[in-house]
């Protein structure tokens, strides 16, 4: 190739980048928050960014399902804005949940749950990673996610294999509880379709929950559940429904008798706009009224006649009101970005992943 060549094509994805890049900052002038908050890029140029964790240093670290890589995005000069993108780990299936505990980075990736040895500061990762436990895979909900309870133990999620059925696989549409090395492992919650978002208050593990398909539009509305030891939230046989767990009568496998022992969501939110990762705010940078609350990403719907979701909510953990927190990522019906993870940052600002952008938003108030 020529150097006129080399020239041009370097011009030529110079121009691609920062046409990226303009698209992004665009997109972040038109997002919406409450009065005082502030909206900004953290980072961009990522492919599939999902789930975050803050290490015990107050580095943020992201999975990025489309590269298989987990990222380390340092802001050592506490600017407000990433310093670097570091590949702290990569060869990973679809990595998503991280969480952080006792010198370990743990993943949760499709088949599997790894842990990485994790010094504070620490950029790529000292060793390769250590196998704990295997995760069903095949069918539909290939997303894993990992938190840690108040207790030293692990928790873990996996989404049902289809839309509606009585799965097989006891781990699947079920969150199970292990001891930090992966053994020992039991049920915990059964009847969660698809609880992507797990997050710890007190002494109570909270889960979002992606309903079923195909019985309109409104039918079910997304929920949000307080988990408990042996408890059974419903699916495949009932759903949440103006406060009460409703006999799914389309999939009929049982009678509506089922659904007594079945524990309805504290919260609910539209049909199908896939409530994703979710984050308690312990920070005190934000008013006192944000305080406590539950922030969820809705990575908004696919198969709905009109759009729902493309936000990030707010919920009340004690009475189960929703409402909005980050809006603007809509067009009409045409989405412009789509939220998946939500987590607190060490500053006190709360972060925002956008897996179909690829940037980080931070949301701060007062700066």
């Amino acid at each position: 190739m020529k150097p006129t060549a080399l020239a041009l094509l370097g011009l030529a994805l110079a121009a691609a980048c920062s046409s990226a890049q303009a698209a992004q900052s665009s997109l972040a002038s038109r997002l919406v928050a409450p009065k005082g908050f502030k909206v900004s890029v953290y980072a961009d140029g990522l492919k599939n960014p999902r789930l975050m964790a803050v290490a015990p240093n107050g580095d943020l670290f992201l999975s990025d399902q489309g590269t298989g890589r987990v990222y380390v995005l340092p802001d050592r000069n506490k600017d407000g804005v990433a310093d670097s993108k570091q590949v702290f780990a990569e060869g990973l299936s679809q990595p998503h949940g991280l969480a952080f505990r006792d010198g370990y980075l743990y993943v949760a990736q499709t088949a599997s749950v790894v842990r990485y040895p994790y010094k504070s500061g620490d950029l790529k990762a000292s060793a390769g990673p250590t196998k704990l436990l295997d995760l069903p895979t095949g069918g539909g909900h290939s997303t894993r996610t990992v938190v840690f309870g108040p207790d030293g133990n692990m928790y873990v999620s996996a989404g049902s294999s289809c839309n509606v059925c009585e799965e097989s696989d006891p781990k699947r549409a079920a969150v199970w509880v292990y001891d930090a090395d992966g053994k020992n492992g039991k049920l915990f919650a059964s009847g969660l379709r698809n609880a992507v978002g797990l997050a710890w208050m007190g002494n109570t593990l909270y889960a979002s929950n992606n309903g079923r398909d195909n019985l309109g539009d409104n039918i079910p509305p997304e929920s949000f559940y307080r988990l408990t030891v042996g408890g059974n939230y419903g699916w495949p046989y009932c759903y949440t429904l103006d406060g009460v767990q409703t006999y799914d009568k389309d999939f009929g496998k049982k009678n509506a008798g089922v659904c007594k022992n079945a524990t309805a969501a504290f919260a609910t939110v539209t049909a199908h706009s896939a409530p994703l990762g979710i984050a308690f705010y312990t920070a005190k940078s934000f008013p006192g009224a944000y305080q406590g609350m539950l922030f969820a990403a809705l990575h908004g719907s696919w198969n709905r006649s009109t759009r729902s979701g493309d936000k990030v909510v707010m919920v009340d953990p004690k009475s189960g009101k929703v409402s909005d927190f980050l809006t603007g990522f809509l067009d009409g019906q045409n989405s412009l970005g789509r939220p998946a993870g939500v987590v607190g940052a060490a500053d006190g600002s709360l972060m925002v992943t956008d897996d179909q952008t690829g940037t980080v938003y931070r949301v701060s108030y007062g700066q």
